[in-house]
């Protein structure tokens, strides 16, 4: 595939599709490792209103794990703690602190997307296997990605239970309602120094992905610090996987921040999609999200370089919601403060009004925010 410019430009459909080998049908599941997920599920459930779904752990037979499975319409996010001292699940958690262990992506035919990738070179997570319960079986297999995260693929087109074989749908008195959110958009991988063009590579020739925008240090940079980013996507748009890299600055970047906190590369941000981003963030903050913020002398300028959108600007000023277009269109967008002790995993709400791009035009007042933050923390 070839390299596209440093501008919001999408490829055409013809060229993503041109090597879509791997039929994605959108994002399965992420899945968490987690120190509590008891509580971890109940923090999701209040402040961001995801419902209960699933449940695996001793009562279903599971003697080293337990697993908390929440859904908010198309997103579907599993909290696992380990029961024991040692093994895989401790060793992530006291390596990394919570964070995403699997990217899980819905196919109709895991055995062969496992075939596919691995035959390109990907390295092997586990073979195809099939899961079975009295409400049908699932295939799944894996491969292994940047640092220790993994990509799962599902076929589960022969499944009518609540969410995988082995568990059992929960269904808890405490439901709280609905914030809006509707899907992944995409998500963000932090990788260590020179790493970002090879992790392209894979996701361009093991995975069939095409670059659709790329970033370098004169478009995400501030006084203080910078990014290099490529935004890889599969041929049908679904699944768009942005990879960041540090680029030289005189203080340390949020990169190198993550990569020193996380001790190696992973999943940075989720970016979830809602409807109505004032609705959402409302009922969020409302509930304790907290959210980066950027000065008020943004909002005095924003609209000659946007133009005219269709909201009011004082709700979005007030909430500190960011505004970009591109050639198709517009999209509004706000960042989390991180959402775990260390300074690693947050999530960035999105509404596209046509646009897209990823808000390029919003990265220097973003990146500062950040830099206030990392300031507070002294870790600039």
């Amino acid at each position: 595939m070839s390299i596209v410019d440093k501008t919001s430009l999408q490829l055409p459909k013809e060229n993503l599709e041109a090597q879509d080998f791997l039929p994605l049908l959108g994002t399965d599941y992420i899945e968490l490792y987690v120190g509590n997920a008891k509580q971890a599920a109940h923090y999701y459930m209040s402040a961001w209103g995801f419902q209960p779904l699933a449940y695996a752990g001793l009562e279903t037979g599971l003697k080293d794990r337990v697993s908390y499975v929440l859904q908010q319409d198309k997103i579907r996010i599993v909290l696992t703690s380990p029961l024991n001292s040692g093994g895989e699940i401790n060793e992530h958690i006291n390596a990394h602190g919570d964070g995403v262990k699997i990217i899980a992506l819905w196919v109709d035919n895991a055995a062969k997307s496992f075939e596919e990738t691995t035959n390109r070179g990907a390295e092997p997570y586990y073979a195809p296997k099939v899961v079975k319960d009295d409400d049908g079986e699932v295939v799944l297999s894996g491969i292994c990605t940047y640092g220790e995260t993994k990509h799962v693929f599902v076929e589960r087109k022969n499944y009518k239970g609540a969410f995988l074989p082995g568990f059992k749908a929960w269904n808890p008195h405490y439901k709280p309602t609905s914030t809006g959110l509707k899907y992944v958009d995409h998500m963000v991988g932090n990788v260590g120094w020179n790493e970002m063009n090879k992790w392209c590579k894979f996701y361009e020739e093991v995975m069939g992905f095409a670059q659709l925008v790329s970033f370098d240090d004169k478009d995400i940079s501030t006084e203080y610090t910078a990014l290099m980013s490529k935004v890889m996507s599969n041929g049908n748009g679904r699944i768009k996987f942005p990879i960041n890299e540090p680029a030289e600055g005189r203080k340390k970047s949020q990169i190198e921040e993550y990569i020193q906190f996380y001790n190696g590369a992973g999943v940075q941000h989720i970016a979830l999609a809602t409807d109505n981003i004032i609705e959402t963030v409302t009922a969020l903050k409302n509930r304790g999200v907290e959210f980066l913020t950027v000065p008020q002398s943004y909002y005095s300028e924003v609209l000659n370089r946007v133009g005219e959108i269709d909201e009011d600007l004082e709700p979005l000023s007030e909430l500190g919601i960011l505004i970009d277009r591109d050639d198709e269109g517009y999209l509004l967008q706000i960042f989390t403060k991180p959402i775990l002790d260390r300074p690693t995993m947050f999530i960035e709400i999105i509404q596209r009004k046509g646009a897209k791009s990823f808000g390029k035009g919003n990265f220097k007042a973003l990146f500062e925010s950040i830099e206030r933050e990392q300031a507070l923390r002294g870790t600039l």
